[in-house]
């Protein structure tokens, strides 16, 4: 199976330019931390490679059907409990017991509690679940340990070294030390520093990216 490829992308919120000349190539079994400054585009790339928008330029391998995206918002419904939640994901991608799932995040006790009376670290250990049940082989998880204690952050690097084992791929990004062997990539060096122009045309420039 081939790994998560990224060529000469660049990448815009808002009409506006942030980062150009991304290139990377993510091989199966092996996980990528995105670094950078706060507003320096690592959510914007993410869902750039997710296919939720365009690039500006470059391009992204494979497409969005390999992919499983897990953004800020946990996209639980609220009046469903927390098995309702998993088991709705789980027909939604063909998957079969919820279990496994509920015992990863440490959601057993909870299997019966309605969304919206989850606290914070509970709705995205919840949200986090869901990504064991997509059947994806490519996670991109967008700080994934938001909001969670020091024992759910273990739990959720020993997921992501079960999905790697497995042989998938795992781009974060984070500033937390999660302990699993992965490469960096600094966004800093494609952060774009003067553009003309945007989606209809202009030159677009970026540190590290062109000379």
């Amino acid at each position: 199976m081939s790994g998560l490829v990224a060529s000469d992308l660049a990448v815009a919120r808002g009409g506006v330019p942030l980062l150009a000349g991304v290139t990377f190539d993510v091989a199966p079994g092996r996980a990528l931390i995105l670094t950078g400054r706060n507003g320096i585009g690592k959510t914007t790339l993410l869902r750039t490679l997710a296919g939720l928008q365009p690039p500006l330029a470059g391009r992204v391998a494979p497409g969005g059907e390999r992919i499983a995206y897990g953004a800020h918002a946990d996209g639980m419904k609220a009046t469903l409990s927390v098995a309702e939640n998993l088991g709705f994901w789980a027909t939604l991608h063909g998957a079969g017991d919820i279990a496994p799932a509920l015992a990863a995040f440490d959601l057993d006790d909870l299997r019966d509690r309605a969304a919206q009376h989850l606290s914070a670290g509970q709705r995205r250990r919840l949200g986090l679940a869901r990504m064991l049940l997509t059947g994806r082989d490519i996670w991109l998880l967008d700080e994934p340990t938001v909001s969670l204690d020091r024992a759910s952050v273990a739990r959720f690097a020993d997921a992501v070294r079960a999905h790697l084992g497995r042989g998938g791929i795992a781009v974060l990004a984070t500033h937390v030390e999660l302990g699993i062997e992965a490469e960096g990539l600094d966004l800093e060096r494609y952060r774009v520093t003067g553009a003309t122009g945007g989606p209809g045309g202009g030159d677009i420039f970026a540190e590290g990216a062109v000379e």
